[in-house]
């Protein structure tokens, strides 16, 4: 079974590089994270195919209305017109918390309330300069993330399943609003494309030149796979001695000296499933100490804060995993 899902990833990784020129290792990060129940947060510069990136993934995958229905909560068919696979959110200062989960409005003629959804309600969010907002409209996606619902004047609307949010984040400009370390923790990954290779970047401008470049961009996987995939994570293997490597990495954080704000358990935790995903997307059905160190970096950066802004957190990260046994110590 496992194979198949391999085989599967593949398809779905060559279909989006048929038209995107971004590094498979990382591609297949991202789509581990989805299936995992994950979000991903892209730290980049302006224009290297991020929004093109989820626009791509979105559409490799065929929904069926009936299934987001269902997958929704509490959905009725005068909804399902309104629901999309695919949303983008431009974040600005002046954004609000109802432009991103959406209002109530009130119908004069027949004094009837209805809510108006936002973009949020959508299964691939990208949210484009998430630092761009002010930590009131940021604290709008803690319980989206968290809950995967969202509630307006006591009333809780159920987002969709699968949900997903690719955020990108500005390393410069100004007006920027630093994410809190809470909230950054609600990312499975952290992620940079980076810029393309001279060959990458020729290839992109022959493809992206043309005005017909997405016409034949079709959808390769079926959303029952993708709902059926998510479950298959929690059946993969991780042996006790993976995990309490795992653990004591993640402990580490809080005793190095050049960590001041260290990992949560929620970040063993998120590690933990993206690892199982990753080892699913690869047609294995257990989790290596070697997948635990490919993703550790990647999947906790993010979340610590170390004592002096010169150091980046994946120093001292780095210093963890060379200094943690694999085979953890027993007691005598």
């Amino acid at each position: 079974m496992s194979t198949d899902v391999k085989q599967a990833i593949e398809l779905l990784i060559n279909n989006i590089k048929s038209l995107i020129s971004v590094d498979t290792k990382k591609l297949e990060y991202i789509i581990a994270a989805q299936i995992a129940g994950g979000h991903v947060i892209l730290a980049d510069s302006h224009g290297v195919g991020k929004t093109s990136l989820a626009r791509a993934l979105a559409q490799s995958i065929h929904w069926h209305p009936q299934d987001m229905a269902v997958a929704g909560g509490a959905v009725n068919r005068s909804d399902e017109a309104k629901m999309e696979g695919f949303s983008r959110i431009q974040c600005t200062v002046d954004l609000l918390p109802q432009d991103i989960l959406g209002y109530n409005r009130f119908l004069g003629h027949s004094g009837e309330l209805i809510f108006n959804k936002g973009p949020i309600f959508a299964h691939f969010v990208l949210c484009d300069e998430i630092n761009l907002l002010t930590p009131k409209t940021q604290g709008s996606f803690f319980q989206v993330m968290e809950e995967q619902s969202v509630t307006i004047e006591g009333k809780s609307y159920r987002l969709h399943d699968p949900f997903f949010i690719i955020a990108t984040m500005n390393l410069k400009g100004i007006h920027l609003f630093p994410l809190p370390v809470p909230q950054l923790d609600r990312f499975m990954i952290r992620l940079s494309l980076g810029y393309p290779s001279e060959e990458d970047e020729t290839e992109i401008i022959n493809r992206h030149g043309r005005i017909d470049a997405w016409d034949s961009f079709k959808s390769v996987i079926d959303s029952k796979d993708l709902f059926r995939w998510k479950k298959m994570v929690d059946e993969i293997h991780m042996h006790p001695e993976v995990t309490a490597y795992l653990v004591n990495c993640v402990r580490q954080t809080r005793s190095h000296p050049d960590i001041e704000t260290p990992a949560s358990p929620r970040a063993g935790v998120r590690i933990s499933r993206l690892a199982r995903s990753l080892a699913l997307c690869r047609g294995m059905d257990y989790v290596t100490v070697d997948i635990i160190k490919e993703i550790f970096i990647h999947a906790m950066a993010h979340r610590i804060i170390t004592r002096d802004p010169s150091i980046p957190p994946e120093a001292p990260l780095l210093n963890i995993l060379d200094s943690v046994p694999v085979e953890p110590k027993r007691e005598q």
